[in-house]
């Protein structure tokens, strides 16, 4: 698998809103990572609009972030595509962008194995496309779960190359890692992040972000010759 690491971005202003998806469980939804990535978006000059049904939110540094995302606690993707849900709201609340970090109640409630939530992810694919032909997908590796680690380890090898037979030139897939790194002090209980670990995956998740924002773009003006030939039709996979 050829893959491109991009370590660095310039921030660039956007001429306009891009509608960004955070589509997961408890995960997306508790915490603060997607406060602060709203928070680099505004101090680097990104317009970024979220895009969900749900308005979770900690009180995270006093931010009055946008709220709006797809994070649903206890979900599990089987049954997300079982039930046609990201039809639904996606319907309403149409993306340009979306993040998935989907698999952790699949292994910790469900004990699905990784055929089962692989076939899901590419369900949810499809129904992404469904409804924006062109949308970009940032794909995560799940953060740790100790007490499955094995089943969490399993899923996580088999993303990127799933990520490459999903991907296409016009609906780019690119796998960011939030697995690597995380240690149990990044876990408040054992399951979803603390705020070192809400750090992390702001971390982890904004450069990939900024990446498809540019691709969204004209990004030949910020992506340019070989760079720009490289990353179509491939998983780029995000350094952070």
């Amino acid at each position: 698998m050829q893959v491109l690491i991009i370590a660095g971005l310039a921030s660039v202003a956007q001429a306009a809103a891009i509608r960004w998806m955070p589509l997961g469980d408890s995960i997306t939804d508790y915490g603060c990572w997607r406060a602060w990535i709203w928070e680099r978006f505004q101090k680097e000059g990104y317009d970024v609009d979220l895009v969900g049904g749900e308005r979770a939110g900690e009180n995270c540094n006093g931010l009055n972030f946008d709220r709006d995302h797809e994070g649903h606690p206890g979900f599990m993707a089987v049954d997300i595509v079982a039930k046609s849900q990201l039809t639904d709201w996606l319907k309403k609340n149409p993306a340009d962008v979306v993040t998935m970090h989907l698999g952790t109640n699949d292994i910790y409630r469900g004990n699905r194995k990784t055929p089962e939530i692989i076939a899901a992810l590419g369900k949810l694919v499809d129904q992404m496309r469904a409804s924006n032909p062109a949308i970009r997908i940032i794909v995560s590796q799940i953060i740790p779960l100790p007490a499955v680690d094995k089943q969490v380890q399993d899923l996580n090898q088999a993303i990127p190359a799933w990520a490459v037979s999903k991907n296409s030139t016009e609906s780019p897939i690119w796998v960011v890692d939030q697995w690597s790194g995380f240690t149990t002090s990044d876990l408040k209980d054992g399951i979803h992040p603390s705020e070192s670990g809400d750090v992390k995956m702001a971390n982890t998740f904004y450069p990939a972000l900024v990446y498809a924002i540019k691709t969204i773009e004209d990004s030949t003006e910020r992506i340019t010759g070989a760079q720009a030939q490289a990353y179509r039709g491939q998983t780029v996979k995000l350094a952070s």
